[in-house]
């Protein structure tokens, strides 16, 4: 079913039903899919058609939904890019992923005419807010209703999106992702987390918007900077939450945390959330537990996926909780794996992997390279070969498994633990050092925010480094704090080799979720600090 379908059929079951809420407008879902109507019939005026590519860079909200469902109803591609990647990416990723239309904000088009972004392949250009000189405008597509009904056929294989990594453990690359695919991950999101027609989503991360009218959601976007959830005012995700008896929220760790913080002291308490979810970076337990207490029976889930793969595993609160008191573990437990979805661990290597049968299992507990198949990972990047060689895996003539750059192991319950990115970790003359569990050590200490371990120089010979970054505490003396981490280092014998503190004032972020760490820009600031 092309994903469209669902926001048509909930205009027509339910077309009084409340379908998005924003801070400037709220739209049933039939004023939605009469708006995404209205918009198809437009953009195909202008050319866009089945396997049109088109660059989509609107600011969250009605235009936002109302375009993507209007390309999927049409065919055409949605070529989806973060903006906050950096000018130098995103002039890449579009001049790879050749776009014949962009659809976005003024600002969005001065900067492609300025840059020449996805010149010179973008012929069809469409914005939103005021008309531009020689551009149509959104608003005169609404303003012009047409009796026409124009939408595609589209098969589970035909591509729906392109949706561009990160870029934060490398240079982003361009996930070829199917209508098929979006309709797995519907699925399995539904399923997993018991989600019921007439709930209402907290939309803080956009692209899982898409999602809604396929669950029977209400979409509500917060008042917020979309591309700094890290930066988030805390009293305007908790008024949209009362105020919509939002009860399904997905938030960065990096936003929650600023929740956390802000409601720490306070007798506050959220009743109408039923579940909480993170990702798209470890969050820690402190901030869970800080989360958790605003909930009233409801748990906090931290599901583990990729932009190729997504959702993969889950875990609750509760379940991490009793791990914490079980004794020691080595990483972060990402829970088991969902219903369908498939994943091995296997050796660590460096090089491609033809076929999955070519290579050994790990043994349980022992720390290898995830590999997941199954109906939600994406089978391709796009115009990337290289890519392909090294990430895709054969299954059979017709699947693929998808190597995803992450290290980690099963337990002896079927649980998966992630240990860090596999280019992440630090080899040197004796051992090989694994982030994630590393960083779990000195991250008890009080006075740390966060940390992250990075190698210095070429492996087998990399000089390992811990980079710091503190909390804001008053009084607080670096050099007790330095002695005492050291101290922690020489304690432990998979720590002993760090000789080496670095305190940093913040950590460079990924744009998506201000979560990620950027590992790469830390070594390079690393590598000048030790000479």
């Amino acid at each position: 079913m092309n994903i469209h379908m669902h926001l048509e059929k909930r205009a027509h079951d339910t077309p009084n039903r409340i379908a998005l809420v924003s801070p400037k407008i709220s739209l049933t879902y039939a004023q939605l899919h009469e708006r995404s109507r209205r918009y198809a019939n437009g953009l195909a005026k202008l050319g866009i058609e089945k396997g049109t590519r088109t660059v989509v860079m609107l600011k969250p909200g009605p235009d936002f939904l109302a375009v993507c469902f209007a390309l999927m109803r049409l065919g055409a591609i949605m070529v989806l890019v973060d903006p906050g990647m950096g000018k130098p990416y995103l002039a890449k990723c579009l001049r790879e992923s050749a776009p014949q239309a962009f659809i976005g904000i003024p600002l969005a088009h001065f900067a492609r005419i300025v840059l020449g972004w996805g010149t010179p392949s973008i012929k069809i250009n469409v914005c939103s807010g005021l008309p531009l000189p020689g551009i149509t405008s959104l608003q005169q597509m609404v303003d012009s209703p047409s009796q026409s009904d124009t939408k595609d056929i589209v098969t589970p294989s035909d591509t729906a999106a392109i949706a561009f990594t990160s870029g934060s453990t490398g240079p982003p690359k361009g996930v070829v992702i199917s209508y098929g695919i979006f309709e797995a991950q519907c699925r399995l999101l539904g399923e997993a987390f018991d989600i019921r027609p007439g709930e209402v989503d907290l939309a803080t991360f956009p692209l899982f918007s898409l999602f809604d009218p396929a669950l029977q959601m209400t979409t509500v976007f917060p008042k917020m900077n979309f591309s700094k959830p890290g930066k988030v005012h805390p009293p305007n995700i908790i008024r949209a939450i009362q105020r919509n008896k939002v009860t399904h929220m997905f938030g960065s760790p990096a936003l929650l945390r600023r929740i956390a913080s802000f409601a720490r002291g306070q007798e506050l308490k959220l009743p109408s959330l039923k579940r909480v979810l993170t990702a798209g970076a470890p969050a820690s337990l402190d901030v869970i537990g800080d989360i958790q207490r605003l909930l009233i029976d409801a748990q906090v889930h931290t599901p583990y996926g990729a932009t190729e793969a997504l959702p993969i595993s889950s875990i609750s609160s509760d379940e991490l909780f009793k791990l914490e008191v079980e004794g020691k573990r080595i990483g972060v437990c990402i829970g088991r794996p969902l219903p369908g979805v498939q994943v091995w661990i296997v050796p660590i290597s460096e090089t491609p992997i033809e076929h999955l049968r070519d290579v050994p299992n790990c043994d349980c507990g022992e720390i290898g390279e995830l590999v997941v198949a199954g109906p939600n990972v994406s089978q391709k990047y796009d115009n990337n070969p290289n890519a392909n060689m090294l990430s895709k895996v054969s299954l059979d003539s017709n699947n693929s498994a998808h190597r995803l750059g992450d290290l980690g192991y099963f337990d002896e319950a079927g649980r998966l633990w992630f240990c860090g990115r596999k280019t992440h970790r630090v080899v040197t003359s004796n051992a090989t050092l694994f982030t994630v569990p590393i960083e779990s050590i000195f991250n008890q200490h009080p006075a740390v925010l966060r940390t992250a371990l990075v190698g210095v120089g070429k492996p087998p010979n990399q000089q390992p480094i811990l980079c710091v970054e503190l909390k804001p505490l008053r009084g607080l003396k670096r050099w007790r704090t330095r002695k005492k981490l050291l101290q922690m280092a020489g304690e432990n014998p998979s720590t002993s080799e760090i000789k080496k503190i670095l305190f940093h004032h913040g950590f460079p972020v990924d744009a998506r979720h201000n979560s990620k760490i950027f590992r790469e820009k830390l070594t390079q600031w690393a590598a000048l600090k030790v000479g």
